[in-house]
């Protein structure tokens, strides 16, 4: 009679490990020295109560700060308020930001939400992350930058700009924006969590680029993972041409 194989025991799933950051005083210094450099970091959309910056961050999905501006001028000096974008209408709303990529559909959004404010939440844009997402054209992203903006919440919304420099830096490494939210929301000192969504934005829109970061003015470099580092164009153009390679 032969004997039946032991089943080997069930290997237990390997725990998921957070990805490997730069260590908390190394985020400390880098966090600082944003800080000095940007000593009053804010927003480059225009709004001038909750509910426009609410509908500037709603379009500022696939645009650029300085084209939503454009549009909204004109568009907050006649609609400022909900009742007031209701009255002027999907078909209103869609005239003024023509210019901004996805346009039929935020116009569309931008009614369903100055609605839902109405009916839902008394006229008022509500405060919390789960009663911001239920608004229409609302994700998480855009939640976290009208808390923080205007609530004064330490959120931090991870646009392009925040994923690459994050990952770039060695931050807060992540796959996802998920990722790296939940990454800066671990390593970030209580401290900078009020300021990390704009020094982070800021630095990748103007310094550490995505094609070509500018690691020779950059304020963070020494910290920073990121190899090679970009020279300075000056300095190299200061060596002359490259020499010709010889012909074999």
């Amino acid at each position: 009679m032969t004997e039946s194989p032991q089943k080997k025991p069930a290997r237990k799933p390997a725990r998921k490990r957070a990805p490997r950051t730069l260590g908390p005083e190394k985020t400390e210094k880098i966090f600082a020295a944003l800080a000095h450099d940007r000593p009053d970091p804010k927003t480059e959309l225009e709004y001038s109560d909750p509910f426009t910056l609410l509908v500037a961050v709603a379009l500022s999905a696939q645009a650029t700060d300085v084209g939503v501006n454009k549009a909204t001028r004109k568009l907050f000096a006649i609609a400022d308020t909900p009742e007031k974008m209701l009255a002027l209408g999907e078909d209103g709303v869609a005239e003024h930001i023509k210019t901004i990529g996805l346009w039929r559909n935020k116009a569309k959004n931008v009614i369903a939400l100055s609605q839902k404010i109405l009916d839902d939440f008394g006229g008022e844009v509500p405060r919390t992350r789960d009663e911001l997402t239920t608004l229409p054209g609302v994700g998480r992203k855009t939640a976290n930058v009208v808390m923080n903006e205007v609530f004064g919440e330490p959120t931090i919304a991870v646009d392009t700009h925040i994923f690459r420099v994050s990952n770039r830096t060695g931050l807060a490494p992540g796959k996802t924006p998920d990722e790296v939210e939940a990454g800066l929301e671990r390593v970030t000192p209580a401290e900078w969590k009020k300021g990390a969504h704009h020094w982070l934005i800021l630095h990748g829109r103007y310094v550490c680029k995505a094609r070509t970061p500018e690691c020779w003015r950059c304020v963070i470099a020494e910290w920073c993972k990121y190899t090679p580092k970009t020279p300075d164009p000056a300095s190299v153009s200061a060596l002359g041409p490259k020499a010709p390679k010889k012909k074999k």
